[in-house]
């Protein structure tokens, strides 16, 4: 059974930094990553990690986050910098397996940035 916990939200002021973790099991994962829902609006893509290193991020957070991934912890990063109040959102955790058909959500943790 896959499961995904996540940690490491929390409230930060704008400018400030936050590092999130999310730790897997139960299986393998191609890829691994995060997306983010604000209130009112759909969730997004925010950055993925391949298994073996490829990396994707928004463009609205290149600059500022970083994800990486350790793969015999099979953990994923998101560490965030110069955080603004619109990066407000729950942040949830994404693996895919190597099948590529089976995708799997955390519960989502709350990151808030105030102003």
């Amino acid at each position: 059974q896959v499961q995904l916990v996540e940690s490491g939200g929390g409230l930060v002021q704008a400018g400030g930094s936050l590092r999130l973790s999310c730790a897997a099991s139960g299986s393998i994962f191609s890829i691994m990553g995060w997306y983010r829902q604000a209130p009112g609006k759909q969730r997004e893509f925010v950055a993925t990690r391949s298994y073996f290193g490829r990396t994707d991020l928004a463009d609205s957070v290149k600059g500022r986050f970083t994800i990486s991934r350790d793969n015999a912890k099979n953990t994923v990063y998101l560490q965030m910098t110069s955080l603004k109040p619109e990066d407000t959102a729950v942040y949830y955790c994404y693996c895919r397996a190597f099948s590529g058909s089976t995708e799997y959500w955390g519960q989502g943790t709350q990151v808030t940035v105030s102003s």
